[in-house]
């Protein structure tokens, strides 16, 4: 940023990048976006993004309320597919393929891109059947030991030592953030590649923030994680690559997340991440 003063030390008083050794990645493409456009209605909600996501790492999608984030995501994993009224133009691909070709079952896409919403949203249902669910209606649940994926579905989300010994209580007995991690446990059951998280702490006291932080940084070995946050905080920490969608769903800029807040290229980004505008 040559236009830029050298007082740039304003970008991170507040938001200090945390430190991950990925250097054995292949950094390999899993999903890339080419001109996408999403409407509701006449609305449009993403102007034109082009991103390549790599595997095995944490991208952070980053920017103010509206935006267009959120949307963006459940491209990913068609879930907007459930609003009548929303329009996909451009191209979406997972592995190369466009997850909007007319060949392509949303559901078997499901089962590949798994997702964890804001909101704990546990069934009503034990901790095991809730673990169980995804297993059982795809019809996997006689191929499996399904005893030994609960349990290590579990272990993978840092809950078994918890719960263990209550298999068979409701999940929506869990503390909030207990409840969370049991919809991250219910969400890698089956086994997906990639990992949505839609602001999964912002319902979460710190504690439990924090443990799903950590959690996120131990996921990442075995999967690849998309989060949308508004914590910019949070993104700094947890994430390898960010991304800043700001009003009109434009994808201002993607980068490594050190570059993104200590040296971004566009002005506005550092406005937003000093707390200018947002």
């Amino acid at each position: 940023m040559s236009t830029k003063d050298a007082d740039q030390s304003l970008i991170t008083t507040d938001v200090q990048t945390g430190s991950r050794d990925r250097t054995d990645r292949t950094h390999e493409t899993v999903v890339k976006a080419r001109n996408l456009d999403v409407y509701y209605g006449d609305e449009q909600a993403i102007s034109g993004v082009s991103m390549d996501i790599p595997e095995h790492e944490v991208t952070a999608i980053i920017g103010p309320s509206g935006c267009g984030k959120s949307t963006f995501l459940r491209s990913i994993n068609r879930m907007n597919d459930q609003i009548d009224v929303c329009r996909v133009e451009g191209d979406l691909s997972f592995h190369g393929k466009n997850v909007y070709d007319e060949d392509v079952d949303p559901v078997a896409l499901r089962r590949k891109v798994g997702q964890v919403f804001q909101k704990p949203n546990p069934f009503p249902k034990s901790i095991y059947d809730n673990v169980a669910y995804g297993l059982r209606i795809q019809g996997k649940a006689d191929e499996v030991d399904l005893d030994d994926a609960v349990e290590r579905a579990l272990r993978g989300a840092a809950l078994w030592d918890e719960v263990k010994d209550k298999l068979d209580s409701s999940g929506l007995d869990l503390s909030g953030g207990q409840q969370q991690r049991l919809c991250i446990a219910r969400a890698i059951a089956p086994d997906p590649e990639v990992i949505l998280m839609d602001e999964p702490t912002s319902a979460l006291d710190p504690v439990a923030a924090s443990k799903i932080e950590d959690l996120i940084d131990e996921l990442v070995e075995e999967y690849t994680v998309i989060i949308v946050t508004h914590n910019m905080q949070q993104a700094a920490r947890i994430s390898d690559q960010t991304a800043v969608f700001l009003t009109g769903g434009e994808l201002v800029e993607f980068d490594e997340t050190a570059t993104i807040f200590e040296d971004p290229d566009d002005d506005r980004v550092e406005d937003y991440i000093t707390g200018k505008f947002g």
